[in-house]
């Protein structure tokens, strides 16, 4: 369990700030840049020392004002990983791995090197210097090279800001293996929505130094007070999945939930799969009547329980489907329809609309 509580007076802001992260999961600070996340990743890490406060990882205390503790960076037994990888040049990546094991403590060996190859997948990649390496390839020996440090907690800020969409998907899942084979507790600071939906167990979302909100990802996502922290463009329910079926003619998977069966294309995985997926506001069109003879093949019948209170030519619904959805309408449509709380409406989702990077959270328990 890691229990933080802080407060300092920065040049920009003052940070006031107390939140948990639970044993063996993956907890997410989320927030825009220059929230403060990054200064809570080095206070926990002892780079910088708060004016107030306490920092707690199971037991152990690592600082506390009012009894004048601050235990030193070296001897917190944190592993940290930054945006970039900090790999040593001269070395190559057997040799950049096993820096970390030297630096750990010779009793404390619980995460193997052979282990680490093995869920990182970096064994073709042992004998190359990093300058041979690309950009993800980096970042996963950075993530070997602090696991076999055997930390206590594992501290990651925004690991990859500086890598292309396209590779990040490829390491999210690597990511996920270190909670799901190492039952390692992981503190995530990142401001990409779809890394936080597709890691996190958790969000703590941050504005301005102060905690906005704090809870289950499927539950900060479905608050439309909090769209303007976890952003608009990608607003939208999270659902908690289970993949039932797949239909091989039409690479079309059925994916169970509380609402009823979500189908969406691409996604090939075995029957009993958790995974989440992010429906975005954008993607959802409301009817007052079950339409018929449509393309769509997600239809879910379902009630108003909240409308944004917001200015502008758009609103956020949230509607109960079982679970919670959010639909975006213009308030031409909202006025057209007579849309209120407490009307029963149909929610249209494409198949399509569902992009495949948008589906994670695949572990090997269900959450």
């Amino acid at each position: 369990m890691l229990e933080v509580s802080l407060s300092h007076q920065f040049d920009q802001f003052r940070m006031d700030l107390a939140f948990e992260g639970e044993a063996g999961s993956i907890t997410s600070l989320f927030g825009r840049s220059g929230t403060g996340k990054t200064s809570v990743i080095n206070m926990i890490a002892g780079l910088i020392k708060p004016q107030s406060g306490f920092i707690k990882v199971g037991e152990d205390v690592l600082f506390d004002s009012t009894q004048n503790i601050f235990v030193p960076p070296e001897k917190r037994r944190l592993g940290t990983i930054f945006q970039d990888d900090r790999l040593f040049p001269h070395l190559n990546v057997r040799n950049n791995l096993l820096y970390g094991a030297h630096a750990s403590t010779p009793n404390n060996h619980t995460i193997t090197f052979d282990s680490v190859v093995d869920v990182l997948d970096v064994v073709q990649l042992l004998e190359r210097k990093p300058s041979n390496l690309s950009g993800g390839e980096k970042q996963r020996v950075a993530i070997g090279r602090a696991l076999l440090s055997q930390p206590r907690l594992l501290l990651m800020d925004e690991p990859l800001a500086s890598i292309d969409v396209q590779l990040r998907s490829e390491i999210l899942p690597f990511i996920e293996n270190l909670r799901d084979t190492f039952g390692l507790t992981v503190l995530y600071v990142s401001h990409a929505i779809e890394e936080v939906i597709r890691l996190a167990d958790k969000m703590v979302v941050l504005s301005d130094g102060k905690k906005a909100a704090e809870g289950d990802v499927e539950e900060i996502m479905s608050r439309l007070d909090l769209h303007p922290l976890t952003g608009r463009f990608d607003a939208g329910a999270v659902l908690s999945t289970t993949v039932a079926g797949y239909e091989q003619d039409y690479e079309l998977a059925s994916l169970t939930f509380a609402g009823g069966v979500l189908r969406v294309t691409g996604v090939n995985l075995p029957k009993g799969t958790p995974l989440r997926a992010h429906i975005r506001a954008r993607d959802v069109s409301l009817m007052l009547e079950r339409p018929k003879g449509t393309s769509i093949l997600n239809v879910f019948e379902g009630r108003i329980v909240e409308i944004s209170d917001e200015d502008g030519p758009q609103l956020d619904l949230k509607i109960d489907i079982g679970t919670p959805l959010i639909a975006r309408v213009t308030r031409k449509s909202f006025n057209d329809l007579g849309l209120e709380n407490g009307k029963t409406v149909f929610a249209m989702i494409k198949a399509v609309a569902i992009d495949r990077r948008s589906l994670g959270g695949t572990t090997t328990t269900t959450r």
